[in-house]
């Protein structure tokens, strides 16, 4: 593990890392927000069948004078279940007689009532343009707009599917700036697309982008930090999906068009590309990976940065050699997705770690069920909800130095759970109790994202660590995508859903228990140095010496 006393060399919290967390996590607010902007550009605004006598200016002119806009509404379309105007259906013909004021609902029938064969009309007070007005994903076609987020949720997972083992093989500053690019055309291409169909394809492919993004980002944040400051690092990282909800919100308020808010979310996506070229590859990664001349160029740019010209200058291949010649040795034996469950030192943390990133995406949805009820303003309820995130993210800061790793990680996912489980037994009429109930849910789901991202870095070694995350991104995915499939169970009982979604993270957090402590221990670097790791504290390195006078030469 002597890269890690490499790093200390070069500066470990520096001018150089501060730069890098800016540019790294700033393009974190803007993916946040493409994750949720169908919050707002697939809102359903209110909407009621076209018809004549409303919206046909020749039609208009043949009504009586005298009748106003809601009495010609009221013989042209039927009341709905919400004793509104039916949002479905209207009549074949006006209902006349429905003005007189003794006419009840007996005076007509269903079979005076058709779809709405030519389109609907929708209220623009809070949105001019949605998907849902676009393409009419309405009545009979309301099940197209959580496909699109269904859609979205798989083009995640099989991006950490792909760009995992990518990472591992080809670079992680690499694969984030081909992600950068994509994120930019598809994104762009996004809201000029003609078709639903289309708009769906070009959201799937942005999502296979923000996988590699999202792994590749915390990775690189990870892998030039300290085991002293990998806590730091990510919590920024984490911080950066929740100045990216509130981001969202403020961008949706001024922009009430989805196309033009899909734009300005997409269009930064180019800046962020062309800058990518000047991030620093991974050291660790090159030099594990063999890649000598680029790991030394890498370490020399960030020792100048840092203000550590004496060490950049005392940096060379044989310093390089001497330091890592066992992990050298050691890490060029092939590895695959295989590697992690047939080696019996990762078995059970692959399983574990995954097991936990499942939990996250599955308990998201449970609480966002009873989050719904906190309040009817869109905008202000995706603040709130940001809001709510960033203490969470810094209080989990605070107790991951304090208490390490496993017990925060297990006691966020079971608190998480219980308070889901306690909703069972409140009644629906004690609203802020239910609600006050599922934002320390949220509050703790917080801190389990943030304890599972840092955990997973630290848990498996530098030539596996992208395909561990990128199995756990799939699992936190799949999570999600079967998360609104359990609600089907409440037509068995209604609290059958509300069981489930508690019990998995509970179940979840006492299995992370399993899991070995790795607060204030060096990344690994190889499965080696993962077998050869103590559970409680580092094993002192018998090469930290020569690591130390080589530099000082």
């Amino acid at each position: 593990m002597a890269f890690s006393e490499l790093l200390d060399q070069v500066g470990s919290l520096g001018r150089f890392q501060g730069l890098q967390t800016v540019a790294l996590v700033v393009p974190i607010m803007c993916l946040a927000a493409h994750s949720l902007v169908e919050n707002f550009s697939g809102a359903v605004p209110s909407h009621r069948c076209w018809v004549p006598l409303l919206d046909n200016s020749t039609a208009q002119a043949s009504a009586p004078e005298a009748l106003g806009p809601e009495a010609l509404l009221s013989v042209s379309i039927p009341p709905g279940p919400n004793h509104g105007p039916h949002q479905c259906r209207r009549f074949h013909h006006p209902q006349w007689q429905l003005l007189d004021p003794n006419a009840t609902a007996t005076n007509w029938s269903e079979a005076a009532t058709e779809p709405c064969v030519d389109g609907w009309v929708y209220d623009q007070s809070t949105f001019t343009s949605t998907i849902v007005a676009e393409w009419d994903l309405v009545c009979d076609s309301q099940a197209l707009r959580p496909m699109a987020q269904s859609i979205f949720l798989a083009g995640v997972l099989v991006g950490a599917a792909i760009f995992g083992r990518a990472s591992d093989r080809f670079g992680r500053r690499l694969v984030l700036t081909w992600n950068y690019l994509h994120m930019a055309v598809w994104g762009t291409a996004t809201a000029f697309a003609p078709t639903f169909p289309v708009y769906c394809l070009f959201r799937f492919l942005l999502a296979v982008a923000s996988a590699g993004v999202m792994m590749n980002t915390a990775i690189l944040l990870m892998e030039w930090t300290s085991e002293q400051t990998h806590t730091l690092a990510m919590t920024c990282n984490a911080l950066g999906y929740s100045f990216g909800m509130v981001l969202l919100a403020v961008a949706a308020y001024g922009l009430r068009d989805w196309t033009l808010l899909q734009l300005a979310l997409s269009v930064p996506f180019f800046l962020f590309f062309v800058y990518s070229w000047w991030l620093a590859e991974s050291a660790r990664w090159l030099l594990i990976t063999g890649r000598l001349e680029k790991g030394l160029r890498e370490l020399q740019r960030v020792a100048a940065i840092n203000g550590k010209r004496a060490v950049r200058d005392a940096l060379t291949k044989e310093v390089l050699l001497s330091a890592l010649q066992e992990e050298l040795s050691v890490s060029q034996a092939p590895t695959s997705l295989g590697t992690l469950l047939c080696t019996p030192g990762l078995r059970l943390r692959t399983c574990a770690s995954t097991l936990c990133w499942f939990a996250f995406g599955f308990t998201f949805y449970g609480l966002a069920l009873d989050l719904q009820a906190l309040d009817s303003n869109i905008f202000l309820f995706q603040v709130l909800l940001g809001v709510l995130d960033i203490p969470a993210k810094i209080g989990s800061l605070m107790l991951l130095r304090c208490l390490g790793r496993r017990p925060v990680q297990a006691g966020s996912l079971v608190l998480a759970g219980l308070c889901i489980l306690a909703n069972v037994l409140v009644p629906l009429e004690m609203r802020y109790l239910r609600s006050s109930l599922a934002m320390l849910g949220i509050e703790c789901i917080g801190i389990a994202f943030t304890c599972t991202t840092i955990y997973t870095g630290e848990l498996f070694p530098t030539v596996l660590r992208m395909t561990a995350v990128g199995l756990g991104q799939v699992g936190a995915r799949g999570g999600a995508m079967l998360g609104p499939m359990v609600r089907l169970l409440s037509t068995h009982h209604p609290s059958l859903p509300l069981l489930v979604y508690g019990a998995v993270p509970v179940l979840s957090g006492l299995t992370a228990l399993l899991l070995p402590e790795t607060r204030s221990l060096p990344l690994p670097d190889t499965i080696q140095d993962v077998q050869n790791q103590a559970v409680k504290k580092a094993t002192p390195c018998t090469r930290e010496h020569a690591v130390v006078k080589s530099t000082q030469l």
